[in-house]
């Protein structure tokens, strides 16, 4: 009988990158929500920087999660679906934020997106 798999977002090496992100997004919206001068929009700009890769990292658990890959070939093309959603939510989660949100602080919105994608392979990296 084949092993018995966690549930995606139980992982700890996921749990560890959401929270990291969580963090990161947080402290990022309350800075620039200070080099605004208390600007909502640098602060929600921020904030939805860090919500897409944050929802990205969910969808790249669960698509991984559902796999249930039984081979080291099943692993890695289990690893690639997961990692081509995460890009198309990214995608999709940017073009949408761009092309609806009329007050979006370049900045803050860029700057959280960057360092919420950093701390994907950084936290991955982590084996505490």
């Amino acid at each position: 009988m084949g092993a018995v798999m966690e549930a995606p977002l139980s992982t700890k090496p996921i749990r560890r990158v959401l929270k990291w992100q969580a963090i990161a997004t947080v402290a990022t919206a309350a800075i620039a929500g200070v080099w605004a001068g208390g600007a909502w929009a640098a602060v929600l700009s921020a904030a939805l920087g860090g919500l897409v890769n944050i929802i990205a990292v969910v969808v790249y658990a669960v698509v991984f999660g559902i796999a249930n890959p039984s081979s080291a070939g099943a692993t890695v093309a289990a690893l690639f679906r997961a990692e081509a959603s995460k890009l198309l939510v990214i995608i999709g989660a940017l073009w949408l934020v761009l092309t609806t949100y009329k007050d979006l602080v370049p900045v803050a919105f860029f700057a959280t997106f960057a360092i919420t994608v950093l701390l994907f392979s950084v936290a991955l990296l982590d084996r505490n």
